[in-house]
């Protein structure tokens, strides 16, 4: 792949990355909630979920989506009720997530990656992202070895841009300050949760 057709792929992958949303929101929980190491791994877990849609609209699939609109409704109403679900999780549950057990950490892994992966699925606005994105940079002649960079691209980018988010904004006197204030933080995040939920499913 040649720098002339990789180098505007991340920069639209970081700024699609970065751009400040209901994934930011769960990652972040995680971080706080649990620890650092549990934010990677929701991290990881949501840069393959993302992948999952490029992989898709590599192959062409995501166009359904766009022609089929009660599938992207179905999926879309689907995410926002995900993310309401979270959001009353952590109103209800608010200010415990220091006091994890050991015996419980290897679940709340899973939990953390259940939660970092299907924030990523239950967003099939992705999938008409990379639509948009690759139907710019893909044409009849690109090998299979190139999309499997244009793939691995997106999914460094987006699980390295979360983890990041994990490890550094949600670290150090930043995360000691956010958990003496869990309670609050957990319910700020819970309701920033459910209103964007509210708006995904009637917005």
């Amino acid at each position: 792949m040649d720098l002339a057709t990789w180098l505007p792929l991340v920069a639209v992958s970081v700024m699609g990355a970065i751009a400040p949303g209901p994934s930011l929101a769960v990652i972040l929980r995680v971080s706080i909630s649990q620890s650092s190491l549990h934010g990677v791994f929701a991290a990881v877990a949501h840069g393959l979920g993302i992948g999952f849609w490029a992989f898709l609209t590599l192959q062409g699939l995501a166009v359904l989506i766009a022609e089929y609109q009660s599938a992207f409704s179905v999926l879309t109403v689907l995410g926002g009720l995900y993310l309401m679900w979270l959001g009353i999780k952590a109103l209800r549950y608010a200010g415990q997530g220091e006091d994890t057990k050991i015996e419980t950490v290897k679940s709340s892994y899973w939990e953390a990656i259940r939660d970092g992966l299907m924030i990523a699925l239950m967003n099939p606005k992705a999938a008409l992202f990379f639509l948009a994105l690759f139907s710019q940079l893909i044409n009849d002649e690109m090998t299979t070895l190139i999309k499997v960079q244009f793939w691995a691209t997106v999914v460094v980018i987006d699980s390295g841009w979360y983890v990041l988010v994990a490890l550094l904004l949600a670290g150090g006197p930043v995360l000691t300050w956010l958990r003496r204030n869990l309670v609050w933080v957990d319910r700020a995040m819970g309701s920033l949760l459910i209103l964007i939920g509210l708006n995904v499913v009637f917005g």
